[in-house]
């Protein structure tokens, strides 16, 4: 129809501008179009997944969850449905992957990272060398230490308890993890708060003693510090430092901690009737945090 056109006008020649042009055919295409009138393929389902047993639910009073009203989940119960939770599980399954590209500038990044921190800490240790004595004393070299040793870290869901701290580089034995920041209290104010916190549904508790009559609340003021998770078999400890006439609690790493790794460390609660139930899933779980 365009081309039959194309020539009546030539034959006209009513119009000068049609001698600087010319007819080029299309190329043929294609009547139909089999992603449009082919039935959908239909994905088949893994083997594994219709093997798969179906969970068993709760029975509920009502017949029904719809008409049960609110209740308490089971925390043993609920850490089974958590992403993290399965997500880890299957990274621990056995597979052969290829490292590509971006791992392998990754891994490049982190032995930079580590090497600028042996780096750091060999020039704090040349310090301490050249001062002798004086520079053990100097609290000044102490707070840069403390300063130049901190890790990168992140806080995400965690399937030990609700959040957690993880690692976002690798981080050799004995090394600065975090400071534990927060308001200093006496015993007495912490009690009442405790009460308070517990009045006001803040279920998870912030406390943490420096000595017989200091404590340390991060509950309302603090860092990434307080999403540390207990377990029983943690790779961090709690170490006490004086900077400044203060005592401060210093995270270190009890042993190497891989990128992504969650940070944890032995909370040390004093033995009570009232339980608390640990959920680290460490093989030698005590079953209580205190």
């Amino acid at each position: 129809m365009l081309k039959s056109c194309y020539e009546r006008l030539l034959v006209a020649d009513n119009h000068p501008w049609l001698n600087d042009t010319h007819w080029v055919d299309h190329p043929p295409t294609r009547s139909t179009f089999p992603s449009i009138t082919a039935s959908p393929v239909r994905k088949k389902r893994k083997q594994s997944q219709l093997q798969q047993q179906p969970e068993e639910l709760p029975e509920h009073k009502t017949g029904s969850a719809r008409t049960e009203g609110i209740y308490k989940v089971d925390s043993k119960q609920k850490q089974q449905h958590k992403f993290t939770f399965h997500k880890e599980l299957a990274s621990t399954k056995p597979a052969v992957a290829v490292q590509s590209l971006a791992e392998r500038e990754s891994s490049k990044v982190k032995a930079t990272q580590t090497s600028v921190s042996r780096e750091v800490r060999s020039f704090q240790r040349r310090l301490l060398t050249a001062f002798g004595n004086e520079a053990t004393e100097s609290e000044l070299l102490k707070f840069n230490q403390l300063k130049f040793r901190k890790k990168q870290l992140k806080f995400g869901k965690s399937r030990i308890h609700d959040w957690g701290l993880f690692a976002m580089e690798p981080i050799a034995a004995d090394e600065m993890v975090i400071e534990y920041v927060g308001q200093t209290i006496r015993s007495i104010m912490a009690d009442l708060r405790e009460v308070n916190y517990e009045k006001m549904g803040i279920g998870s508790s912030y406390l943490f003693r420096i000595d017989v009559e200091n404590i340390i609340d991060a509950t309302k003021c603090g860092n990434l510090a307080r999403f540390i998770n207990h377990s029983c078999n943690p790779n961090c400890y709690a170490k006490i430092v004086n900077l400044e006439n203060r005592k401060k609690i210093v995270i270190y790493s009890k042993q190497p901690i891989q990128c992504g790794e969650e940070i944890t460390y032995d909370y040390k609660f004093p033995i009570e009737d009232e339980k608390i139930v640990c959920l680290c899933g460490a093989p030698q779980c005590k079953g209580t945090l205190n």
